[in-house]
């Protein structure tokens, strides 16, 4: 194969040996000579993209070769445990050679997007200059090599996750993760969520290309589909440029957008509880479906790992004191609280996590977070266990379900999967 490697197989899919002769083509092509390199993974919240997989791989093939370290790209959320490092990438790799991201203490700044360019990507909603920095280790003139491994799959922030994202947020540091975050919800996410150019994306992008194209970076980029009921790898694409990015973006948008014929009165959303522990993460169940539910329809999040609020504690206080309410008062808040205007990518997530009134949200944890909880951050509560006597989701599959009381529901087993939109909606926005 030539480079950049973009290999696409939506009829039978790839299996982990075609993964792995992809892998040995980058290889041969990019790491043949390579003697020092970094490696930034996403996290367990990823830990269906096969990253994990390509990872451990690379590293299987490449350590008596090179010197390598892996610095999974965090954002703002908490390090990888030794278990869930286990379970994300084997354990054939040594702990010590895992390093974490710390957002707030970890970066150097490289210089910025102006105010006035983020006020042209806003419409004029957000006028803030935006530093563009990334974790001190990227910058160490000893990498031969660094590879970005990660998903694309459509996002609530930037519209399709990974890509410079990957490097500029999950290894990024705090005004970066902030003002991104917020320049998304300002400029609207529905106007966002599944579009390859955002202006988040055009921000971050011209942030990488300003300030980082000459470090030694290289993506992996994977896309996954439903295949036979089954998740399954239907796209690799490596390469560095805009071009790798637009082709997984494509084939990500023909396999992860779900467009509806009508809206969803009521929606059950499953949050698997190995990956979903926080409402920072798991009200991907409202991200996600937010577009195709009808106006006073109802969505019920599964969400039995429910243990807290935000990844990081400072933000899962935020996430207490402020609740999710509608997009005006949220952003009344940002003016009057300094606490809050210096934290935006918390009040980003309190935009992101509200429903504006349209329609209903029941998160129903099982005991790790009180129904006083829920309730203080304005959702409506059920126990987990309460909600399956009403809803056994055994029973149901993917999509439409009609009950056996003939009520119809619209289940999803994993949000962070696909981007669920009517036809109407999309096509309008």
């Amino acid at each position: 194969m030539t480079y950049p490697i973009h290999r696409v197989d939506t009829q039978n899919t790839l299996s982990d040996d075609d993964l792995m002769a992809i892998i040995d083509d980058f290889i041969a092509q990019k790491a043949k000579t390579a003697k020092r390199i970094l490696i930034l993974p996403p996290d367990i919240t990823r830990f269906y993209s096969k990253a994990g997989f390509i990872t451990a791989y690379l590293y299987q093939q490449l350590k008596d070769q090179a010197e390598m370290f892996f610095l999974p790209a965090l954002g703002t959320h908490e390090p990888m445990s030794d278990k869930e490092i286990d379970a994300m990438f084997g354990t054939q790799i040594p702990k010590e050679l895992f390093l974490p991201h710390f957002w707030r203490t970890d970066v150097v700044k490289l210089g910025e997007i102006s105010a006035q360019r983020i006020s042209e990507l806003s419409d004029n909603k957000l006028s803030c200059s935006m530093e563009i920095a990334v974790n001190k280790l990227l910058l160490d003139k000893k990498w031969d090599l660094i590879i970005s491994v990660g998903q694309i799959v459509p996002h609530e922030v930037i519209g399709m996750a990974n890509y410079t994202k990957n490097v500029l947020v999950g290894a990024g540091g705090e005004d970066t993760i902030h003002k991104s975050h917020f320049l998304g919800a300002v400029y609207g996410m529905e106007r966002i969520m599944g579009r390859t150019y955002t202006p988040v994306r055009q921000a971050l992008n011209e942030g990488f290309d300003q300030y980082l194209r000459h470090l030694p970076i290289e993506f992996i980029l994977t896309v996954l589909g439903k295949k036979n009921g089954k998740l399954a790898l239907q796209g690799v694409f490596c390469g560095n440029q805009n071009d790798t990015y637009e082709e997984a973006c494509q084939l990500s948008q023909q396999l992860n957008l779900i467009l509806l014929d009508k809206p969803i009165k009521k929606a059950i959303v499953f949050l698997e509880p190995a990956e979903f522990k926080t409402t920072w993460l798991g009200n991907k169940a409202i991200y996600r479906t937010r577009m195709a539910m009808a106006d006073d329809g109802e969505l019920i999040i599964l969400a039995p790992g429910l243990y807290r609020f935000g990844e990081d504690i400072e933000i899962d206080q935020l996430i207490r004191k402020y609740g999710y309410k509608t997009t005006d008062e949220i952003l009344t808040a940002v003016d009057e609280n300094a606490e809050l205007k210096n934290n935006l990518s918390a009040a980003a997530h309190l935009i992101h996590g509200t429903t504006d009134n349209r329609f209903n949200v029941t998160y129903c944890p099982d005991d790790g977070v009180s129904k006083e909880e829920i309730e203080s951050v304005n959702y409506q509560y059920c126990h987990y266990k309460e909600m399956l006597k009403r809803y056994p989701i055994e029973k149901m599959e993917n999509g439409w379900n009609t009950l056996e009381d003939g009520e119809e529901v619209f289940y999803v087993s994993n949000p962070a999967l696909g981007l669920w939109t009517t036809k109407e909606k999309f096509n309008n926005q």
